[in-house]
């Protein structure tokens, strides 16, 4: 028996109750993923942010970038680069919309090789 490939994907949400310009949070397997609408199209990264563990989720979105409600850390929703330094990076999430509900793949998308030299 083959596993499903709609297995890897978990529904978060229902279209329209993430608000545009917002973002909530939800567990994905065993993971807290940041779930944002941008102007109708949805993105994931990582909930925690890495400087104190605060939730993403509800962080202030501007142009893309969400800022950490605690201390104003900025990351790119669309792939989990942080702003200040873009060596730096959260997981981020495949998302889809299949009918009416927000679905987040189980595991982040891989990230890109670093050149060490």
């Amino acid at each position: 028996m083959t596993e499903s490939p709609d297995a890897d994907f978990v529904t978060v949400a229902k279209v329209g109750e993430i608000a545009s310009g917002s973002g909530g949070t939800f567990k994905v397997g065993e993971r807290l993923v940041a779930v944002f609408n941008n102007d109708g199209e949805y993105l994931a990264i990582d909930d925690l942010c890495p400087h104190m563990g605060a939730s993403l989720g509800a962080g202030y979105i501007d142009e893309g970038v969400v800022a950490c409600p605690w201390h104003a850390w900025r990351f790119k929703i669309c792939d989990g680069t942080w702003c200040d330094n873009p060596r730096v990076k959260i997981d981020s999430f495949e998302v889809r919309v299949q009918g009416e509900e927000i679905q987040v793949r189980t595991t982040p998308r891989p990230k890109p090789d670093r050149d060490e030299n």
